[in-house]
């Protein structure tokens, strides 16, 4: 199998629910009281009546301070997001959500292999960009049983700054200052009936971590998200023991409208898929499994009109996820954890090794075979500061594991890589940036015309658009709150290959295995990661939230990115500064 063939097969493939717990008609929330995720302060039932009353006596009208706390999400990482009103039970009503975000971005140069026709362009040529886009949720809702809901990213691009060159290959490549670019994403109804939810239209998917289906809507510790896990859906979830039962189970269909396969508008893909979920959820806990069968079919040309031939895909996905989240005895804190694993299987025919080729060009070619393996785990504790509403993570500690299965004979006729959802993001510099864009230049360039008549098929599929490939990482992560409005965090990235590096470039178009800076293939560390970040949200109002931050990494790059002659590649850095509103 073709090296590169990990990048993209696997990102997508697995379609699971819209999110893992309202998609699966998660059940309702337990008696808060009863709530092992719910700690009471010390102050006992008696002793706070009599506070009161004391206090009424004096003239006082302040109420008590609640010291009770509860887990969520938002006390790990706070973005500042505003929910949906909720809707009225009554008659119809509307709700308009959203962000702008705005970003500068200023990166060391990145060398990369160049172009025979253009011996000169040996780097990406971006060392400073400015980048927007404005995200609007809406909901319309009659009573609470109907809704109709839509998300679109309108403008969306680059504003002003260096362009990339010679990375076309990528579906992102900000090679153009494209400012006003439109990215329709939601567009479904929802109808809660008393027997389950149904949802049907373009929707977002998301699954346990985001490693196979990410909706590219869930913020990260560092980068941003963008794109995502899209289709054209039909969903039917409940729970099959009644309301307020841990056990729920999903089924859908789809079209895939775009993801890191398949695009329907961009390359006319045709990718079909069903899914069956079934999630078991208690308040401490819950686990998930989740299989997809996908077919993808794709319409080429071997020369002209009259040598028409289609590619195709089949696979299956066994995915299971899970987390968990449970109070620290004797402190204010809760420790939590999530893990993530997925098993691919099936065969393609978008690419195709050298084994499959025979000297009878008539021949009917076997297709290869997919046999792919990721997963992720994270455990982390979080301070608890404050109490009710207003309860915060003055301290958080985590650290995420990852592994995705490499493939080390390009030629066996089994693709063994396994490549994450882009927007399960891991660090600032080594994949979404330095990985990123030297997978572009080696499918644009290994596509020159100048080189081949006809491109190896699958070059479409190399660019990995920041995601982690055929690589094991570490991440430890850290955020420090002073004030319930401001974040110091910190991360690290040590990272090597699960298998060798292989440039396609250099071994299809110039005859030679090597990595992606002619060197050897063989060197296995990419590197070792630094990153920092501050920012910051300040309320306007209730329904407002003014956002700036900072980020910065440095990439002290491992052996893996050595050239032909053993010399290293430079040190990579990248800043980016955030201004964003939330309302």
């Amino acid at each position: 199998m073709r090296p590169f063939a990990a990048v993209s097969l696997t990102a997508a493939l697995a379609l699971p629910l819209a999110s893992s717990a309202p998609a699966l008609a998660a059940p309702a929330k337990a008696d808060p009281a009863a709530s092992p995720a719910k700690v009471e302060g010390s102050a006992s039932a008696a002793g706070a009546e009599e506070s009161s009353f004391a206090r009424e006596r004096e003239g006082e009208t302040r109420p008590l301070q609640d010291d009770s706390y509860e887990y969520s999400d938002t006390l790990v990482l706070d973005a500042g997001r505003k929910d949906f009103r909720a809707p009225s039970p009554e008659g119809i009503s509307f709700s308009l959500r959203g962000e702008y975000q705005l970003r500068y971005r200023a990166m060391s140069t990145l060398r990369l292999e160049p172009p025979v026709r253009h011996p000169e362009a040996t780097t990406l040529g971006q060392n400073k960009y400015l980048y927007h886009w404005l995200r609007l949720n809406g909901r319309f809702s009659f009573k609470d049983k109907v809704s109709l809901v839509a998300q679109v990213d309108v403008p969306r691009g680059l504003i002003v700054g260096d362009t990339t060159r010679y990375v076309e290959a990528a579906s992102d490549s900000l090679s153009e200052q494209r400012w006003s670019e439109i990215h329709p994403r939601w567009l479904y109804l929802q109808y809660d009936s008393p027997i389950g939810m149904f949802r049907i239209g373009q929707q977002g998917s998301h699954w346990g971590m985001g490693l196979l289906a990410n909706d590219g809507d869930h913020p990260t510790l560092f980068g941003d998200y963008q794109r995502g896990s899209l289709s054209e859906r039909i969903l039917f979830a409940t729970t099959p023991f009644g309301k307020g039962t841990p056990l729920s189970i999903a089924v859908a269909g789809d079209v895939i409208f775009q993801d890191q396969t398949a695009d329907l508008v961009q390359d006319h893909d045709r990718a079909f898929q069903g899914v069956l979920a079934v999630l078991y959820k208690t308040q401490p806990a819950e686990v998930g499994f989740y299989g997809v069968i996908r077919h993808q079919e794709r319409d080429h040309q071997a020369v002209d009109l009259f040598t028409p031939y289609t590619d195709s895909l089949t696979v299956g996905v066994l995915d299971l996820a899970a987390k968990f989240t449970v109070p620290v005895p004797g402190s204010r804190s809760f420790a939590y954890g999530q893990l993530e694993g997925a098993l691919i299987l099936g065969s393609t025919s978008f690419l195709r090794g050298a084994y499959s080729h025979p000297l009878d060009p008539t021949q009917k070619r076997e297709d290869e075979l997919v046999r792919s393996f990721g997963a992720a785990a994270m455990l982390g504790a979080v301070h608890v500061s404050g109490g009710g509403k207003d309860a915060w993570g003055d301290l958080v500690g985590e650290v995420e594991v990852g592994y995705a299965s490499g493939d080390a004979n390009p030629d066996d006729g089994v693709n063994k890589r396994f490549t994450f959802d882009a927007n399960h993001r891991v660090g600032l510099v080594l994949f979404n940036q330095v990985l990123a864009w030297k997978t572009a230049r080696a499918a644009t360039i290994a596509q020159d015309p100048d080189l081949v008549a006809r491109a190896a098929p699958g070059l479409d599929l190399l660019p990995s658009r920041g995601a982690v490939f055929g690589a094991q990482y570490l991440n430890p992560r850290m955020i420090f709150r002073p004030r319930r409005w401001l974040d110091l965090k910190t991360g690290v990235v040590i990272a090597q290959t699960t298998a060798d590096l292989v440039d396609p470039y250099h071994q299809d178009a110039l005859g030679n295995v090597a990595n992606y800076e002619g060197g050897i293939s063989r060197r296995h560390d990419l590197g070792l990661e630094l990153d920092l970040g501050a920012s910051l949200r300040i309320p306007v109002d209730t329904t407002a939230t003014v956002q700036a931050g900072v980020e910065a990494g440095v990439l002290f790059p491992g052996h893996a990115f050595d050239d032909e002659n053993g010399g290293r590649l430079p040190n990579q850095y990248l800043v980016s500064l955030a201004l964003g509103l939330q309302f």
